[in-house]
């Protein structure tokens, strides 16, 4: 179906009721049966988390999935976890975020110019999505990417993960990948050249907010906005 969605609002409903991938239903179902303790009066959203952010973004990040007792709780990428308490801090810091966490889904949130989305739209086990999923998932980044085409100038990728997906969902966006293939790191910046006549694409490449990393120092503050302070430069939200 993805191909065929007409718009950014569309393409998120669809996303919402995908049930593509058996093994990912069950967990995310599983969870919200479950619940974690401090959530036990909670309703988990248990569906397929759609990415958030304005139709008209210049700058895309791309994380890797929705975490079981966040997104998959709240509806809404990176928000209700650690994670999310240091990316929209981040964000928020640099001038692409109203405010600097996010806890639910009507707390107030918008993203200036910025859309967040992941490669992988249901929370995996482990936080291990399988290959096959990965590409189950794939043509609804296609289609995002492909409706944001007009506006897209700059992407930063949140781990390794989703920087390998990233790079076969872009010629269908119409963005020629270079050969060899950029590779991932933190602080890594290419060029991906348009294939149709308009603007070229920048790719970034920051560590993965994940508790492993943040918790390790791995990835501070500091280097998290130095990354989303020129990737905003580079969309041209400066």
């Amino acid at each position: 179906m993805a191909p065929a969605v007409p718009g950014i609002a569309a393409l998120d409903a669809e996303v919402s009721r995908c049930r593509a991938c058996p093994r990912l239903v069950v967990w995310r179902e599983e969870v919200a049966r479950v619940r974690r303790r401090a959530y036990r009066d909670e309703e988990y959203w248990a569906r397929p988390v759609p990415g958030y952010g304005p139709e008209d973004a210049a700058l895309a990040i791309v994380g890797l999935a929705p975490a079981a007792h966040g997104g998959n709780r709240t509806g809404r990428m990176f928000t209700g976890d650690r994670s999310g308490d240091v990316l929209f801090a981040a964000l928020h810091a640099v001038g692409l975020a109203s405010q600097p966490e996010s806890v639910h889904r009507d707390d107030g949130l918008e993203l200036r110019g910025t859309r967040i989305t992941a490669p992988v739209h249901c929370a995996p086990p482990a936080n291990k999505p399988t290959p096959a999923e990965r590409d189950t998932c794939r043509p609804w980044l296609t289609r995002e990417l492909t409706l944001l085409r007009p506006t897209l100038r700059a992407v930063v990728v949140l781990g390794a993960f989703g920087w390998q997906a990233l790079l076969p969902a872009l010629p269908a966006a119409h963005w020629r990948v270079p050969r060899p293939r950029p590779v991932f790191g933190h602080g890594a910046d290419a060029v991906i050249p348009a294939a149709d006549g308009g603007a070229d694409l920048h790719l970034l490449g920051s560590y993965h907010v994940s508790q492993q990393n943040t918790f390790t120092g791995k990835l501070t503050p500091a280097m998290l906005r130095e990354v989303l302070t020129r990737a905003k430069d580079l969309a041209g939200l400066g």
